[in-house]
C-alpha cells in the first residue's frame, strides 16, 4: 500500500491507494488480528480457539448473536482458519427435517466446524436432534414409520457448531444453554468503520482520503456491510462522475444521490417518521399501520428500519405503539402542536 499526501501534508485528508488487484477480491478479514470492531467477543475467541488449538481438540459450541451484517459469517470463517479446518456453512430454514441433519453431520471430519446462518429458524423436531450431537456426539434417527418404526444411532465426529442469530429470544432455553459462549456483536463506531472503509477500498484497488472514508462511515448505520454497499457505488459514481478519487464531496454527493443524508438515515427512514407526524400526530401508533401507510412488511420495519430509529433516539416504542421522539420531530421538519406551554409533550 502507498500513500499519496496532499500538498498541505494533512493527515486527514491523506489519500491511500491500494497495490493492483482483483476487483473481486474478498472483502472479509482473514483473521482475529485483520478483523477491527467487536473487541470483547474478538478477545474471548482468541482465548478459546488458542486453547484448543494447543490441547489439540475441538473448540466448544459457539452462539453469536445480534444484527445483520456485523460479521457473525466472518468470524466463524475466521474460526475455521485459526484451527485449520473445514468450515460447512447451511442455514436454518434449508434444514427442515432430521435427514438433513443428518447428513451434514455424518459428513463432517473431526474438528470440523458447521455454521449454522439464522440458527433460531431450525424447526423445533430438527432442533431435538441436535442436542445429542452438540453433547454426546451420535445423533438417533427414526427409520420408517407405524409398526415397522425403528431407531438406528448414528455416531458422528467431534465437531464444532457455531450457530448465527438476529433474534436471540427465539431460540429455546435448552438450545441456548449447549452454547458455551454466547457473544453478542454490537454496532460498530465510526472510527472502526472508518478503517474497515479504509481498508476495503484497498482491496478494491480504489483511491481514497480519510475524510471520505468517514463521510462513508458516518452514513453506514454502523454496520460493516452497509459500509461495503456504500463504498462499491461511491466508487462507481465517483468513476462516472469526478476522477476516480473518493473524497468527502465526492462520498457526499454520492450518497446524496442514493437519498441517504448525514445521519444515515435513508428514504425510508423519513418515510416513516414524517407519516407518523403528518398522519398521527406523533403517535402513538401501532406498527401493522405503519407498514401498510409506507407500503412495506411489519417484518422488514421491525428488524431493518426500527432498530436503527429507536438505537439513534428518534423513536421509541410504548405499550401502545411507536411514538416519535423531539430528535424525531426535529428530522421531519413538522412542528409539534402537541408541546405544551411547560414543555412537555401530551399525547392525551
Amino acid at each position: 500500500m502507498t500513500k499519496e499526501e496532499s500538498s498541505d501534508n494533512n493527515d486527514k485528508n491523506q489519500e491511500y491507494h491500494a497495490v493492483p488487484s482483483e476487483l473481486d477480491a474478498a472483502l472479509r478479514p482473514p483473521s482475529f488480528a485483520d478483523f477491527t470492531g467487536q473487541h470483547k467477543t474478538i478477545e474471548r475467541l482468541e482465548v478459546m480457539v488458542g486453547a484448543a488449538v494447543k490441547r489439540e481438540e475441538p473448540l466448544k459450541h459457539i452462539l453469536l448473536c445480534g444484527p445483520p451484517g456485523l460479521g457473525k459469517t466472518t468470524l466463524a470463517h475466521i474460526i475455521g482458519k485459526e484451527l485449520k479446518r473445514d468450515v460447512r456453512i447451511t442455514s436454518g430454514p434449508v434444514i427442515d427435517k432430521p435427514g438433513d441433519l443428518a447428513g451434514l453431520l455424518t459428513n463432517l471430519q473431526e474438528g470440523d466446524v458447521l455454521f449454522i446462518d439464522e440458527i433460531h429458524r431450525i424447526p423445533k423436531t430438527v432442533e431435538e436432534y441436535l442436542y445429542s450431537a452438540m453433547e454426546d456426539y451420535r445423533i438417533d434417527i427414526m427409520i420408517d414409520q407405524g409398526p415397522n418404526a425403528r431407531s438406528v444411532r448414528l455416531d458422528i465426529p467431534r465437531f464444532t457448531l457455531v450457530g448465527a442469530t438476529t433474534r436471540v429470544g427465539l431460540l429455546t432455553s435448552p438450545m441456548r444453554s449447549r452454547f458455551t459462549l454466547q457473544s453478542r456483536l454490537d454496532y460498530y463506531n465510526r472510527d472502526d468503520l472508518t478503517k474497515i472503509v479504509i481498508r476495503s477500498c484497498e482491496l478494491l484497488n480504489c483511491i481514497i482520503s480519510k475524510d471520505g472514508a468517514d463521510e462513508i462511515a458516518g452514513r453506514a448505520r454502523g454496520t460493516p456491510r452497509i459500509a461495503n454497499n456504500l463504498i462499491h457505488f461511491t466508487r462507481d459514481y465517483t468513476q462516472q462522475r469526478s476522477d476516480g478519487k473518493i473524497s468527502r464531496e465526492i462520498a457526499s454527493q454520492a450518497l446524496e444521490l442514493l437519498e441517504i443524508d448525514s445521519k444515515g438515515l435513508d428514504e425510508m427512514d423519513k418515510r416513516i417518521l414524517r407519516m407518523i407526524g403528518e398522519n398521527y400526530k406523533g403517535g402513538p401508533v401501532g406498527l401493522g399501520t405503519i407498514a401498510v401507510a409506507v407500503g412495506e412488511e411489519e417484518h422488514t420495519l421491525e428488524e431493518v428500519h426500527e432498530p436503527f430509529l429507536i438505537q439513534e433516539g428518534y423513536l421509541k416504542r410504548t405499550s401502545q405503539g411507536r411514538m416519535l421522539t423531539q430528535k424525531g420531530w426535529d428530522v421531519t421538519g413538522l412542528s409539534n402542536n402537541q408541546t405544551t406551554d411547560s414543555g412537555q409533550t401530551s399525547f392525551i
